[in-house]
């Protein structure tokens, strides 16, 4: 049988579930990636004899996994133990203030009651039901459908259904939004923070993320061996169906003959063949020339602003002081001026995330334990390296936020990640870890979708449609395979039909020996 034949560059989120996709259509297909290992931004460093998570910490829209094996005839949970997190994360400022976020809702209100008063409670209930109405708007005519324009969304959600369009407050800027809510600054502050989780400002951002705090409430997984494992599951299961991958693969060229994608070209010179090309890799790389010059001019390139970047340290230290959990928030005092700070350089009080890999929620540790602290920084590593004294200003600012707060670290081994080692992971786009930056009403309808100007190369990841993070990646690479399909399907629809002198159409007969 001659099988169409498909190519991803890149065994990141966006290229499994594209593999995955694709495979159980019957496309013969080969995953090519540069590193040694699946996951793409979901990886893990070995700092001593632990294996510590570097990238994603969480798994959030549980049931784009559960889909995406289902339709696999396979379940998730036969592949990856999981386990659903009571405390969603523990939050400090200076002078020894403390609130946890719970999974159950009434919980987190009570909290946040005792921390701040029964009106801030009542803000927090109203302002879950925002997010949660923004949530289920969006979500079938934009999550998990293809790129949309204004025009294209609103006839997705119909017009009688209108004002829950513009209920989602896409002209309204977060910081805005939640003062609506929220009297307390410190509340503004931990709900503002969810922009981040998509490299982004609440000061800028749509109002509309605040739908990524229903998302969270919505459940919070730790995945049990790290984060790492759902990567492997998800190879494990495109290999099942038949898909080759193959790692230290360097891709340097994607080849196009007749205006339409022909194949890739490795670094080592090799040529591999494809009917299909899925590109899981930042859209910067293609404009940037990194995939040679017939994939240059395949997408848009703009002035878009980049997302956030992150300084990262990963390794194992001892704790003291403060009751960790295995998610933490250090907020700075100042947040406007952490985030005027960022559109430059390294703010002198950051704000400070840390994954406490060995912790649920008794807050109790042994010895040294395996950490990922994280400051976010702009990404300009492609254009200006932090200097080493920079670094290490990063670095005391850091340890210096966490003692305001009451944690003391005694780090016995840590490797520390910048914006510039970010950049040669992930070429061109300069240590962001997002994409564009979700800035203004119209960001999110200006990141690429999964068809690109060449017929036959497609994208997938953080950096297209529908954003960024593992679950969106992963329905980035669903999309794509879609697009593909729909493309073959159209193709063969539209093909001449020649017809035989015993009058069978040729176009019917390629149609049954390929399907």
């Amino acid at each position: 049988m001659n099988r169409e034949r498909a190519v991803i560059i890149g065994a990141g989120m966006g290229g499994l579930s594209a593999a995955i996709s694709l495979a159980r259509e019957g496309y013969a297909v080969t995953v090519l990636e540069r590193a040694p290992c699946a996951g793409g931004k979901m990886r893990e460093v070995e700092v001593g004899d632990a294996r510590i998570d570097a990238g994603p910490t969480v798994l959030t829209m549980r049931w784009v996994f559960d889909a995406l094996f289902e339709s696999a005839g396979a379940r998730l949970d036969d592949y990856v133990a999981q386990r659903k997190l009571p405390i969603l994360a523990r939050h400090a400022w200076s002078g020894g203030a403390q609130l946890d976020l719970f999974a159950d809702e009434a919980a987190s209100a009570d909290a946040i009651g005792v921390f701040a008063g029964a009106a801030e409670a009542r803000g927090y209930l109203n302002f879950c039901h925002e997010a949660r109405r923004m949530y289920e708007t969006l979500r079938e005519p934009f999550l998990t459908a293809s790129k949309p324009n204004p025009l294209t969304l609103t006839s997705r959600v119909g017009l009688a259904r209108l004002g829950e369009l513009f209920a989602i407050r896409p002209f309204d800027t977060m910081w805005k939004a939640l003062g609506v809510h929220f009297r307390d600054q410190r509340l503004r502050q931990l709900f503002g923070r969810y922009a981040t989780y998509c490299g982004s400002s609440p000061f800028d951002a749509p109002a509309t993320l605040m739908l990524i705090a229903h998302v969270e409430q919505d459940g919070v997984w730790i995945v049990e061996g790290g984060m790492q494992r759902l990567a492997e599951a998800l190879k494990a299961c495109a290999e099942k169906l038949g898909v080759t991958f193959r790692f230290t693969a360097d891709v340097c060229q994607i080849e196009a003959k007749a205006g339409r994608v022909s194949g890739v070209r490795l670094r080592d010179g090799e040529r591999i063949e494809a009917n299909a090309v899925v590109c899981n890799a930042d859209p910067g790389a293609l404009a940037a020339g990194l995939f040679g010059d017939d994939a240059k001019q395949s997408v848009s390139t703009s002035n878009a602003k980049r997302s956030l970047s992150a300084v990262t340290w990963a390794g194992q230290a001892k704790t003291r002081g403060f009751p960790l959990v295995r998610h933490n928030v250090f907020f700075s005092d100042d947040y406007a001026a952490e985030f005027q700070a960022l559109e430059r350089s390294l703010p002198s009080d950051p704000t400070i995330y840390i994954c406490a890999q060995d912790r649920e929620d008794h807050g109790v540790a042994n010895g040294p334990e395996r950490l990922l602290v994280l400051a976010n920084a702009p990404a300009h590593g492609d254009a200006r390296p932090f200097t080493a004294a920079e670094l290490d200003a990063c670095e005391t600012n850091m340890f210096n936020r966490l003692q305001r707060c009451g944690l003391e670290l005694a780090p016995s081994a840590m490797v520390r990640t910048t914006p510039t080692d970010f950049n040669a992971l992930f070429p061109a786009t300069g240590g962001a870890l997002y994409g564009r930056a979700t800035h203004g009403w119209a960001a999110s309808f200006q990141r690429p979708g999964s068809r690109t100007k060449i017929p036959g190369l497609y994208l997938a990841g953080g950096g297209v449609h529908p954003g960024a993070g593992v679950p969106m990646a992963a329905l980035s690479g669903q999309q794509a395979a879609q697009s593909i399909l729909a493309d073959r399907a159209s193709t063969r629809r539209s093909r001449p039909a020649a017809v035989t002198p015993g009058g069978t159409s040729t176009h019917s007969a390629m149609t049954n020996s390929t399907a």
